[in-house]
């Protein structure tokens, strides 16, 4: 029989006083989960995969082999929370999220260091999800530290070549980040196959930013707007007449357009001498802010609770996660309306919903396949997901297991200077490093990256590529280093680093033998290392 919502609603609705992680939301996920179902559920996850997961999920990298030795070895009753609260306090799960909202909302786009300090910013002071969207529609050029948010309009304003500036392209992503639509195809009539999705909706959203323009007189990404004088005019390839709109959210009242007398649009006038644009009296970003990401607004909601569950559990509970619509239902449809009414409850506090959700059953469970569960799909969350990692997790993952991080050097001093043979070698800094893993492991630019998507440029990256292969020499205190000091036992320390688990004993009993049976244990130890590196089991956050 399913649980009550209504008896979950009471639940989750208790004292307004109390602190916002004292206020659960994880029972009610694994109720809802489990209500949903009468076929068998996975257990919980080994220690060994809870710890890699956890790591991955919220610092973006596996942990070291005296980490996951040390959580494993661990008897307290409450370690799998108390470790979760000390990673999400961790100075990595800023740049984790960092990392992973970049890759949401750009799309491999391209990097700008402003942008970069809008995440990095917002993620270390915890700012709320609608606060970091309402920068990002309408950016404030006077805050030092949001103003790159406005590279989230400003790149897509680009032009490419001789064609012409994407607004339709801009409408469609603030439709797909932010509320869960893709109106694409109802740019032009509305939506053949998608009863939901209507011409009106796009045009209402196109006639927010059509009057948008990138700004030239700053060094930092910053947007304009030239004034709106009337509503946006449109036709239907299928249906006779004239259409015109004002700026629009699908389901919310259009706003209207002030009328003003000639000469007196702008607040602010344009500056002929600092080249700065006018600032115009109606701005439709303005409005745009106020009405998106708004606890009125539902779709905003149940799109931010889809995408972090996403984030989490490696698929959402709309999937793809820009098609909400009634022929796309949530496969918990309940689920998805308490967590994104809670989310919004919460003043829209990712780390709160993220807790929330490591927390839960439903994330801790294991994805080994068992009995019964061979026919588990993915959508009913009877088992962990099995999700791929991200180039950046991938590089941090190596980095970490192969012990290099202490040998990156920091490129950022300029006093170093570089021998003629060094400037010839392999390029060692972190940046260096970095744009190798996204050329191996990023999908294209534009491409959502949602699904394990394994590529011939990522494995011949781990095969023979001269940059892991490098991390593989013996340096002072790194992986290889440490296996050459031992005489036997070989195996467990490798896995540990690796794989974050110790090894079967057929596992233990074949890489032991084998590098002891060598005559180069060096070269021997390297083999075993990189095996392991190349492994289906290493690429995929399990």
């Amino acid at each position: 029989m399913k649980a009550s919502l209504s008896f979950f609603v009471l639940l989750l609705t208790c004292s307004l006083s109390e602190p916002l992680f004292a206020q659960q939301l994880h029972p009610v996920i694994d109720a809802q989960i489990e209500a949903a179902t009468n076929k068998p559920i996975a257990p919980p996850s080994t220690d060994s995969e809870f710890v890699r997961r956890i790591y991955l999920d919220l610092v973006g990298q596996i942990p070291t082999s005296q980490e996951a030795e040390q959580f494993i070895n661990d008897s307290s009753r409450a370690k799998r929370q108390t470790l979760i609260d000390k990673l999400l306090q961790d100075d990595r799960y800023s740049r984790r999220m960092s990392e992973a909202f970049n890759v949401m909302l750009m799309e491999r786009r391209g990097e700008d260091p402003d942008w970069q300090a809008f995440l990095s910013h917002s993620f270390q002071g915890n700012i709320a999800w609608d606060q970091m969207v309402s920068s990002m529609v309408f950016p404030d050029e006077q805050n030092e530290q949001t103003r790159g948010s406005a590279y989230f309009l400003t790149k897509r304003l680009e032009k490419y070549g001789q064609n012409p500036t994407d607004f339709p392209g801009l409408a469609r992503d603030i439709g797909r980040m932010f509320l869960g639509m893709d109106l694409a195809c109802a740019q032009c009539h509305d939506h053949l196959f998608i009863d939901d999705y209507k011409q009106a909706d796009f045009q209402g959203l196109f006639a927010f930013i059509n009057n948008s323009f990138i700004r030239r007189d700053t060094d930092y990404p910053a947007i304009g707007m030239k004034p709106v004088k009337t509503k946006l005019a449109f036709n239907s390839v299928f249906e006779e007449g004239e259409f015109s709109t004002g700026p629009k959210l699908p389901g919310l009242d259009e706003i209207p357009i002030p009328e003003f007398v000639t000469g007196e649009e702008f607040a602010t006038p344009p500056n002929k001498e600092t080249k700065a644009p006018g600032v115009p009296k109606f701005n439709p970003l303005k409005f745009l802010a106020e009405q998106l990401p708004t606890q009125a607004n539902d779709s905003f909601n149940l799109n931010a609770a889809n995408r972090i569950w996403f984030l989490m559990m490696g698929r959402g509970i709309v999937h793809p996660l820009d098609l909400h619509h009634s022929d796309n239902p949530a496969s918990h449809p309940e689920l998805l309306q308490l967590m994104a009414e809670a989310f919004a409850a919460h003043d829209y506090d990712i780390k709160w919903l993220v807790r929330e959700i490591a927390l839960s059953a439903t994330y801790q469970r294991t994805s080994m396949v068992t009995t019964g569960l061979d026919d588990a799909k993915p959508r009913e969350y009877r088992l962990f997901h099995e999700k791929p990692m991200s180039a950046e997790q991938l590089m941090w993952s190596m980095i970490t297991a192969t012990g290099h991080l202490q040998h990156i050097p920091d490129t950022t001093n300029t006093s170093t200077s570089q021998t003629d043979e060094e400037q010839d070698q392999l390029p060692l800094g972190l940046e260096h490093i970095r744009a190798d893993f996204l050329a191996a492991f990023a999908n294209p630019p534009r491409e959502p990256e949602t699904e394990f998507a394994p590529s011939v440029r990522g494995a011949l990256f781990v095969l023979n590529g001269p940059r892991v292969l490098d991390w593989l020499e013996s340096r002072p205190d790194n992986l290889t280093a440490k296996l050459e000091t031992l005489e036997t036992g070989f195996a467990t320390p490798l896995y540990l680093a690796v794989l974050s688990r110790k090894p079967t004993q057929e596992e233990a009993d074949k890489f032991n033998q084998y590098i002891e049976s060598q005559s180069d244990k060096s070269t021997a130890i390297k083999q075993a290392i990189w095996a392991l590196l190349a492994s289906n089991e290493f690429a995929i956050n399990h």
